[in-house]
């Protein structure tokens, strides 16, 4: 299926690893330019370098989200050098475990501007040019808003939010005909992912039982699965859907745990 996305200007927040990382190689493959924000210049140039040897373009941006100063300088520059923003995938955050009994008031805060904050200002930044695109907004957002996790307070309520700010983003921007949707991921490996199981007592044993327990074909959801979904997502493949929550998770929270 052609997704008629070749030459739009998509930002991608994080997009230099894990699922961002998979969103962005197949944004480029599918002619777009998609442009990486995200702290670590080293990871955002290796992943353009590799895109360009492919043939592909792809650009980059080194920001720290956390800063609202920075958020809005990274849209100054992108518009700078391109004068469009056709899409935007708010993607970067880290389940960063701050809990109810095991949490402060300071942590908790700091993982919401790391994981929800940043949502609202790039979308904030960037909608003039949205505007004058009619472009859409895809979030990227977690099954722990729906399910819980324990000890991951911060991570849930922000996610909470993301899910909260599609449906509400979808209604405020209906006028200008930008789409917003998220897709909501449940269990899929990637980088933090691999960090996180080998903080468990037996790291092995912990991936197996939760494989097992996603319903379609007991695997992770790759990035690349979810990047497809992104790719539709932000197309006009996709021209009436919007405010809509998209699981991409093999059946993980909604099927019978019986399965």
């Amino acid at each position: 299926m052609d997704l008629a996305l070749e030459g739009k200007i998509i930002i991608v927040s994080g997009g230099a690893r894990g699922i961002g990382e998979g969103i962005t190689n197949l944004l480029a493959a599918e002619g777009a330019i998609p442009i990486i924000i995200g702290r670590s210049e080293e990871n955002n140039l290796a992943l353009v370098k590799a895109i360009q040897i492919q043939g592909y373009q792809a650009d980059q941006v080194v920001a720290e989200l956390t800063d609202p100063v920075a958020c809005e300088n990274a849209i100054k520059k992108i518009v700078t050098k391109y004068s469009q923003i056709d899409g935007l995938v708010n993607n970067a955050g880290e389940n960063d475990s701050v809990g109810l009994e095991n949490g402060n008031y300071e942590l908790f805060m700091k993982s919401l501007h790391k994981n929800l904050v940043h949502y609202y200002l790039l979308a904030h930044h960037a909608l003039p040019y949205l505007k004058k695109s009619k472009g859409n907004i895809v979030n990227i957002s977690s099954k722990t808003a729906e399910t819980g996790q324990g000890g991951t307070s911060a991570y849930a309520a922000a996610n909470g939010g993301r899910n909260a700010l599609t449906r509400e983003w979808a209604v405020e921007l209906l006028p200008y005909g930008i789409r917003v949707n998220a897709v909501v991921v449940a269990e899929c490996y990637t980088p933090l992912y691999e960090k996180w199981i080998k903080t468990l007592p037996n790291p092995e044993e912990k991936l197996n039982s939760i494989k097992e327990k996603i319903p379609l074909g007991q695997r992770f959801t790759t990035k690349e699965e979810i990047a497809n979904t992104v790719a539709f997502l932000l197309s006009e493949k996709s021209s009436h859907t919007t405010g809509q929550h998209i699981y991409v998770d093999g059946g993980y929270v909604h099927l019978d745990r019986a399965l």
